[in-house]
């Protein structure tokens, strides 16, 4: 027997029992859709998190306070007070692969305009934190150096605390109380969107750092430094001297652990990646175990099938048939169903991930990759789980199956 009449034979068998065989696509159907589904989503979401961390800015270097053990007791981010402006400067001084660098200080504050209130995060900075970040002003313009200095009570405000505070009203000019202190807007940022921690990045004001230390969280020392690097090569390259450079700044003994810790946006996405990968395989791994099921009812329907149609194969046994020509007939059917089955499941798949895209806003990435592996999967499946019935098929005694009723 040709390939072909093979295939016309097995489209045939299983064309007699259209609803069994639909069902029994249906495992194979769900296990496809959701694998290219999860894919898609993981793919986006790493893509998401990548766009976040390249929004932090250009070469970043993180330095920020805490990780110490002072008697034992593990002191987290912000929480330690060695970290100063004189460290900052150290590090642009002496650090060569650094080429800027800014402070901050944080701390949270209700915000209040006329009869409008909000509670946000204020960020105490300087004026060159912005091209670090790559943030761009929309709207009006940043503080001066003199403003910091000085302490002046000016700040810069994220899209989300003007749409809550001002609506449609244009901020610029218009005056804020941070708790109770009143503050000029000089400035609208544009819009970040959500960070790769999933907080909002519009969600604060920035103002001079010496403004916050001072006046809002009532602290001398430094939370964090932003630092630039020349280039992406010289971000990591940057660690290891910073790292030695404050150690020797605050005394830090060998063997005793860093009072801050250092991060590169590379280190950060590395990490980012690795999670995100982490999590799409286990998804990946769950939505596969729908692949398994329905391998499991194609390897049940073709037995069921085998035993049916005993008298069948004793009858093509009988003119000629060989027990190759039975086995390959069967394994035909499996394969088919399996690769229909496939087949409609890309579909699925396709059209979840727009759907998951279009609905719930959440970035998706369709993978060629993941296409063409389920499809290959799919035929896997069939062989596999069709080769038992097809192989029982093929050993029947010609005689005894002509006799079976």
């Amino acid at each position: 027997m040709d390939f072909w009449n093979t295939l016309r034979l097995a489209l045939r068998a299983l064309a007699r029992n259209k609803l069994r065989s639909s069902l029994t696509m249906l495992g194979i159907i769900i296990g496809v859709g959701a694998v290219i589904a999860v894919v898609s989503i993981g793919q986006g979401a790493n893509e998401l998190i990548q766009e976040g961390i390249q929004n932090m800015g250009t070469n970043v270097v993180y330095i920020a306070a805490g990780s110490r053990r002072p008697g034992g007791l593990h002191m987290g981010y912000g929480a330690v007070k060695t970290l100063t402006m004189d460290d900052l400067r150290a590090i642009t001084r002496e650090v060569p692969m650094i080429k800027e660098a800014a402070p901050g200080v944080t701390s949270r504050a209700q915000v209040v305009y006329q009869n409008q209130n909000w509670n946000t995060q204020v960020f105490g900075t300087t004026a060159n934190y912005f091209p670090i970040r790559k943030w761009v002003v929309m709207a009006g313009t940043v503080f001066s150096d003199e403003e910091v200095e000085a302490a002046a009570n000016v700040c810069v405000i994220g899209t989300t605390v003007s749409r809550y505070l001002f609506g449609e009203e244009d901020p610029i000019g218009k005056q804020i109380r941070i708790r109770n202190l009143p503050f000029r807007v000089i400035g609208l940022l544009e819009s970040k969107g959500q960070s790769v921690m999933g907080t909002d990045q519009d969600d604060q004001i920035i103002a001079p750092y010496t403004t916050v230390q001072r006046k809002l969280a009532g602290v001398t020392w430094l939370q964090m430094i932003l630092a630039s690097a020349v280039s992406p090569d010289a971000s990591i390259a940057a660690m290891q001297p910073i790292t030695a450079l404050l150690r020797e700044r605050h005394r830090i003994r060998q063997g005793d652990e860093d009072d801050f810790f250092v991060r590169t946006q590379s280190e950060m996405a590395d990490m980012a990646a690795q999670t995100q990968l982490v999590m799409t395989i286990l998804l990946v791994s769950v939505a596969s175990v729908s692949l398994l099921v329905g391998g499991i009812g194609i390897m049940n329907i073709m037995l069921v099938s085998v035993t049916e149609r005993t008298r069948e194969i004793g009858v093509r046994m009988a003119v000629g048939a060989t027990e190759t020509d039975v086995q390959l007939q069967f394994l035909v059917e499996a394969v088919t169903l399996s690769m229909m089955g496939g087949l409609v499941g890309i579909v699925v798949g396709i059209g979840l991930s727009f759907l998951i895209s279009n609905l719930l806003t959440w970035p998706t990435v369709l993978s060629t990759q993941a296409i063409v592996l389920a499809a290959f999967f799919s035929v896997g499946v069939g062989v596999f789980f069709g080769f038992y019935p097809a192989r029982k098929a093929a050993q029947l005694d010609p005689i005894e199956a002509l006799r079976y009723e």
